[in-house]
């Protein structure tokens, strides 16, 4: 737990705070569907995660850079266990092997999974 957030939100520059609410912005990302992988590995790392801006972002791709990306956003509670996911990300650590079982496609049952 942060005991200081002021001189933690100082030691990490690129957090930034989301005025009016106890979230911050860890990463963003320029496409929703990157954003949307990063915050189920936040969320598989039982860190809450909440994306903004996805939607909008999708509907006017060709702004991405204007627009930011879509922000990556958790509770200050949340901030350290954050960064160390987004660091294990960026490592590859949620990549799946080439020779990953993700299951077998069960025929006449389009998209399903077994």
């Amino acid at each position: 737990m942060i005991t200081n957030l002021a001189a933690w939100l100082d030691a990490h520059p690129d957090v930034k705070e989301v005025p009016g609410a106890d979230l911050y912005v860890v990463a963003t990302r320029p496409l929703p569907t990157d954003a949307a992988m990063v915050q189920g590995c936040l969320v598989a790392s039982s860190v809450p995660a909440v994306l903004s801006d996805a939607n909008m972002v999708q509907a006017y791709a060709g702004a991405v850079t204007g627009l930011g990306g879509v922000r990556i956003m958790v509770a200050a509670r949340y901030l350290e266990q954050a960064l160390d996911v987004l660091a294990a990300y960026d490592r590859g650590e949620f990549a799946l092997d080439e020779s990953a079982d993700v299951g077998a496609i069960v025929p006449d049952t389009p998209g399903h999974r077994t």
